[in-house]
């Protein structure tokens, strides 16, 4: 039996969900609310249809809360803006180069989290990947926005909001590693930002993770920011990673908030998908591994073609 080699057969995975996350074209258009709640996303011209896809299959288990918001990483095409208009009821659009970023690193979708922390003013902010997938009801993340709660998707079962002494001690006993995340993690021990006291950390995950109201805006995120920078030094700390630490860091430091049941709510890594999962990111490095991202793209249109007839 003739084998694709590796490389080839991901790139034939590639082409096949891209065809079929094409159907998300003729699914219902979103009516979007001013009802406090912000979807945001930072997307180019190369995910447009996958980040419909995840969009709308949110939106549609949120029970059509919100609004959309997106930071075009600088490719979207007149006619890219024209399917958002039409699909997603036209959402607001930033531009990346458009972004202050103070004293934080440039790059590494820091532009993405300073601008959701800024709209945090205006209302409860979902951050929002392409690369998700919303299959089943989600009343955890609907509880959260009722409540004003801040979320994140956990990085793993093991995964607690904890001190920073802790987060450093259990980041120092794991196996070496030279990714910036583990290097600040393994430090945050000497973290100190004055007036903020009983700091906390979790290991969260970015790709999908909510906000609440805040009139705080991004100051918590540029003090951690600055101090990683005396920890790590400046190049060291503006490595790919140093966002998604301090998503983390905002997170864990919000009122009683919550790590998403990691059963049903799950980064994909190659391990299958369970009955009752609700919300998938299918990360990079497994995104097209056999075909659970196609299957859970299939099952996320039908059900947005389905609701055309209710």
């Amino acid at each position: 039996m003739f084998m694709l080699p590796d490389r080839a057969l991901r790139k034939w995975r590639e082409a096949r969900h891209a065809r079929l996350a094409q159907a998300v074209l003729e699914t219902p258009p979103v009516r979007a609310r001013d009802d406090g709640l912000i979807v945001f996303s930072m997307i180019g011209t190369r995910v447009l249809l996958p980040y419909l896809v995840a969009a709308k299959s949110l939106h549609q288990r949120l029970g059509g809360r919100g609004r959309f918001a997106v930071l075009d990483d600088g490719s979207l095409t007149a006619a890219d803006r024209a399917v958002l208009d039409r699909h997603l009821d036209r959402p607001e659009v930033r531009h990346i180069a458009e972004v202050d970023i103070g004293k934080c690193p440039r790059g590494g979708t820091w532009e993405r989290l300073l601008t959701l922390l800024d709209l945090r003013r205006e209302g409860y902010v979902i951050q929002l990947d392409s690369d998700t997938v919303t299959i089943g009801e989600v009343p955890e993340v609907s509880e959260c926005i009722a409540a004003g709660r801040s979320f994140t998707l956990a990085g793993g079962s093991d995964a607690e909001i904890v001190p920073l002494a802790e987060a450093a001690c259990r980041a120092s006993a794991t196996a070496p590693s030279a990714h910036v995340q583990a290097a600040i993690e393994q430090v945050l021990d000497r973290v100190s930002i004055p007036g903020r006291d009983g700091l906390r950390y979790v290991r969260g995950c970015s790709g999908f993770a909510g906000f609440a109201p805040s009139a705080d805006g991004r100051a918590l995120a540029e003090q951690f920011s600055e101090e990683a920078e005396r920890l790590l030094g400046a190049a060291r700390w503006a490595e790919w990673g140093s966002e998604q630490v301090t998503s983390n860091f905002v997170i864990a430091n919000e009122p009683d908030a919550l790590l998403l049941p990691h059963d049903r709510y799950f980064n994909f890594w190659n391990a299958g998908v369970p009955a009752d999962a609700r919300f998938v990111h299918f990360v990079g490095t497994f995104r097209h591994h056999g075909g659970a991202y196609a299957q859970a793209t299939v099952q996320a249109i039908a059900a947005l073609a389905a609701s055309d007839q209710l």
